[in-house]
Parts: C-alpha cells; sequence; structure tokens
C-alpha cells in the first residue's frame, strides 16, 4: 500500500518543489514592436558616422565615382595647423557667446516685464513669439532688405544718426548686424522658457518676501533665479546646441563675408564640401563641431546633475 501511495501521480506532483514564478520577458510587446523601427535609425545614424570617420582619414576621390583614398592623419594634422580654421573657430567662439548671452539677458527682462503684467498679456506675448515661427532664411533676406544701403529702413535711420557706411560691407557693422538678427529671432524662446518658469514659483513666498519689505533685486536673486535656474540651464542648452551650428542667417545675408568676417566654422564647412569639393577635410571639420557640441551638451546636462543632487 506504502508503493502504491508513493506512486501515485497527485502525491508524485505535490511532492516536486514548485517553481519560481515566471520572470517577465525583458523585451515587452511594445519593445518587439519598435525593434525595427530602431534598427532603421541606429542603422540611419551609425553608418553615416563611420562613413564619416573613414573620410576624415582618407582623400574623397569623385571622378569616375566615390573612393576613398587612405592618407592617414593628413586632414587632421592640417586641421590643427589651418590658420584660419583656427580664426574660424574664434569667430564662432565670439558669436556663440554674443548671440546666446543677449538672447539670455534680454529673454529673461522680457519674461520678469511680462510677468508683472496682468492685462493683455497673452496679446503681447503672441506679438513678442512671431519672429520665432519665420524661418531663418527668411529672417536673413528680412534683415538684407532693412540693412540695404540705398533703400534700407536701419541704413536710412544710421544715416541720420550719422553712421555713412554699409551695414553689410564693413567686417565689423556685418558681425554685428548677423548677431542682432539671430538675437531678434530667438530671444522669445528664451523669454517663453522663462515665463513657464517664473509661473512655477509660489506665489506665497514673494508675497511673504514683499511683506518682509525685501527689495526687488533681492527677491529677483534670492528667490526668482533660484527657483527657475534649472529652466534657466535648460533654455541656455537649447540655443547653445542651435546656436553652435548656425548657418541660414549669415549665408544669406553675408555668404561669410566681408572679408571673411563672418565665416564661422559651419560656412566653412560648407564651402570646404561643396565649394572645393574636400570631403576628407570637411569631414574632420565636422567630427571637431560634433565633439565640441558634445563637450557644451555635457557641459550643461552636468550642471543640471549636480543641481538636482544638491536639493
Amino acid at each position: 500500500m506504502a508503493h502504491a501511495a508513493d506512486s501515485s501521480p497527485v502525491l508524485r506532483q505535490a511532492a516536486r518543489p514548485q517553481s519560481s514564478a515566471p520572470k517577465e520577458p525583458r523585451v515587452g510587446f511594445e519593445g518587439r514592436m519598435m525593434t525595427p523601427g530602431l534598427i532603421l535609425l541606429a542603422a540611419l545614424s551609425i553608418v553615416p558616422f563611420l562613413a564619416l570617420i573613414a573620410m576624415s582619414f582618407s582623400r574623397v576621390l569623385l571622378l569616375g565615382g566615390v573612393r576613398l583614398e587612405v592618407i592617414g592623419i593628413t586632414n587632421w594634422v592640417r586641421f590643427f595647423t589651418d590658420a584660419d580654421m583656427w580664426m574660424s573657430w574664434l569667430r564662432t567662439i565670439i558669436y556663440f557667446v554674443l548671440t546666446v548671452g543677449l538672447e539670455m539677458a534680454l529673454g529673461v527682462g522680457i519674461a520678469l516685464c511680462l510677468y508683472r503684467v496682468l492685462r493683455g498679456r497673452n496679446i503681447l506675448l503672441s506679438l513678442l513669439l512671431l519672429p520665432m515661427f519665420a524661418a531663418p532664411v527668411i529672417v536673413g533676406l528680412l534683415g538684407r532688405y532693412l540693412t540695404d544701403s540705398t533703400f534700407g529702413l536701419y541704413a536710412w535711420v544710421l544715416r541720420s544718426l550719422g553712421y555713412t557706411g554699409d551695414i553689410l560691407g564693413s567686417p565689423v557693422s556685418a558681425f554685428a548686424a548677423v548677431v542682432l538678427m539671430d538675437v531678434w529671432e530667438w530671444t522669445p524662446l528664451i523669454a517663453l522658457i522663462t515665463l513657464a518658469g517664473l509661473s512655477s514659483v509660489p506665489q506665497s513666498v514673494r508675497e511673504a518676501a514683499a511683506v518682509d519689505g525685501a527689495p526687488a533685486w533681492m527677491t529677483l536673486r534670492y528667490i526668482i533665479f533660484p527657483a527657475i535656474a534649472n529652466v534657466l540651464l535648460v533654455a541656455l542648452l537649447i540655443r547653445s546646441m542651435d546656436a553652435i551650428r548656425y548657418f541660414d542667417i549669415i549665408w544669406v545675408t553675408t555668404n561669410g563675408g566681408p572679408a571673411d568676417a563672418t565665416k564661422i566654422v559651419p560656412i566653412r564647412l560648407y564651402e570646404t564640401a561643396f565649394r572645393f569639393f574636400d570631403l576628407g577635410y570637411a569631414a574632420a571639420i565636422g567630427l571637431a563641431m560634433l565633439a565640441f557640441s558634445i563637450f557644451i551638451a555635457r557641459t550643461f546636462v552636468r550642471l543640471l546633475d549636480t543641481r538636482g543632487l544638491t536639493r
């Protein structure tokens, strides 16, 4: 009888150790459905990047079909020893600092003014955002029209103030003009982001500061700016990534002139690749721009992480 009980299927099943609950698959249904698209996106990103690296160590021959002739680090040695390229980087950094700095200062100031407006704020905000919705090429064409020395409105105003030169014909005034065109277009973006951050500052804290008799500048410094610091960093990151590779306005207005005064790195990259067809050297320039953009992005992301950890 004992042998029969031991051979019972029910008892044998009960004697077996219970298996653990089935594990959830690492890639669920959504992941499997997204896999083909992710593979395609990875191919569209990784393959051109690898081709760009190969081109930077080669001479690209276009006659009789595209061919790569490996020349080692010649393009990179040329990049680091080219005086004109270093001047382009210097102009790029100056352009970057001026545009982003002016946009941040003006955008924050405009947002603070709009935040105090109680009536008609939406109308003023709509008018303020109009330049941001125009294509950069249109902004460049409009700026070239307004600064034309014969019929431009800005040229006429400057002549009435005593300036008789050509705005886009002088190196200093041309550089200032393209900087101000970029500032006119993208300052509204900074103002919009800052205004969104200001709306998250608790009203009770500002009222308590006002009751305690805190001056306006102390309220800005110790209450408002610390509260919107992360928002300002995000706005700074967005504009920095765009300002590094800016091309449209300068190409439409000055084409990099006069006397290379506005020839920043993206303009030189375009000329090297599509005017002189030196694609290997252009690939090296493009990779250097990519490295600089990653460095700027990582710097701001690290600042955001640091602020998140310290709070």
